[in-house]
Parts: structure tokens; sequence; C-alpha cells
């Protein structure tokens, strides 16, 4: 009963049916992977099962979807995965069909299986890792964390990332916890850009330079 509930949420979900049939999520994610995820959400919240699905998941977004070279190992028993998953001549229908064999005999739980059939047969499956990463964000607002990107053109010391957490957790609500991931890219030259949540600020030098540049050339 579950699988099926799943793929008709998703279907429904997909062609943009009432939203009052889903779990609201505590946030929203969009685009195509955004509502297979809304759906896998509500379908799991309602099976108590968010975990074990976020859990899953993880195991198949570890693995390399991208690699025709390379099966999951999940899945690493059963070679019929690898031969059909990646062969765009292959219908949808056998790769659900395959999908359902494997997946059972690897004891995924219903509502996995039928995430990963239903994208098959819907001709989605080379967008599962953007669904598992959309699915990932639904789940870190359910823990109440809040994912923070910081981009620097050098890598920061522990005295100034130190500095910088303390500055953004001004921005965390109680209750809450901040992820904080930086990154380097020496083509912003100086200064950062910092996307919090739902907030971006760009305060790299390089965006600087260009608006200024660019008042420069409208005012000549």
């Amino acid at each position: 009963m579950a699988a099926a509930r799943f793929g008709v949420l998703v279907r429904n979900f997909s062609t943009s049916a009432s939203r009052s049939k889903l779990t609201t999520a505590p946030i929203q994610v969009f685009g195509i992977e955004g509502r297979y995820a809304h759906a896998l959400y509500s379908a799991a919240t309602k099976e108590k099962k968010l975990e074990v699905v976020e859990n899953e998941l993880k195991k198949v977004q570890v693995c390399c979807w991208h690699s025709a070279s390379t099966m999951l190992t999940l899945l690493a028993t059963d070679v019929k995965f690898h031969e059909f998953m990646f062969n765009p001549a292959v219908k949808r229908t056998e790769k659900r069909d395959v999908l359902d064999t494997v997946l059972v005999k690897q004891r995924v739980s219903p509502l996995t299986v039928n995430l990963l059939k239903t994208l098959a047969e819907n001709g989605r499956i080379t967008q599962v890792n953007n669904v598992i990463k959309a699915f990932g964000k639904i789940m870190s607002a359910y823990r109440g964390e809040v994912s923070c990107t910081v981009i620097t053109a050098k890598p920061l010391d522990s005295s100034s990332l130190k500095e910088l957490q303390n500055a953004l957790k001004g921005f965390v609500k109680k209750g809450e916890t901040l992820q904080l991931e930086t990154q380097v890219d020496p083509s912003i030259i100086g200064g950062m850009i910092v996307n919090l949540g739902d907030k971006y600020v760009d305060m790299s030098i390089a965006t600087k330079v260009k608006t200024y540049t660019n008042l420069i050339k409208e005012a000549a």
C-alpha cells in the first residue's frame, strides 16, 4: 500500500495536483527534483520513515550514478542494473522492472524503491542525484540545520574562520544549527560571497570592480 501511495503522490505532484494532498515540507525546493523530493518527504513522513529513506538515499548518492562504467555498490550483486540504467535504448518499463527486482532483493524500503522506479518509468533516472540532494535539503531544514556557503579568494585561517562563524550565528534563529561550508575561488579577487539559507550577499572585490566599471561606462 505504501508503494502504491508514493507512486500516486509523485504522479499527482508532477502534474501540479493540489498540494493539500502532501505533507508540507519545512522548506520548498523547486524544479523537477523538488517535485519528487516533496512527494517523497510527504510519503516518508506519513510512514514515519524519514531517517530510513534518507540513509538509503545517501548510499545511492555516494555511488557513481554519473558513470556508465560503475555500478551502484548498493546494487553490485546484480549486473542487470548496470546494463539497463545507462542504456537509452532500453524501455523505461524494463528499467523500472529491473530496479524493482534488484532493490527488493537488497531489502530496500518500499518508499525508496518506488522513488527510483518512478524516476525510471518517467524517464528521469538521470535526475536521481538532484532529487536526492533536494530531499537532503528538506531533511536538513527538518532538523533545524541552516546551510551556509562562504566563498573567499584565499583559504581562511583558523582565527578568521572562528570570527566568521560567530558573525553568521547572529543570523540563525534559536534552535537552529549553522552548517558552514567554505570554498575558495581566486577569481573573486578578495572579499567574500555568502549564501545563508535564502539570503545571498556578494561582497567580492570582483563584483565591486565590475559594478564600478559599468558605472564609468554609463557616465562616459
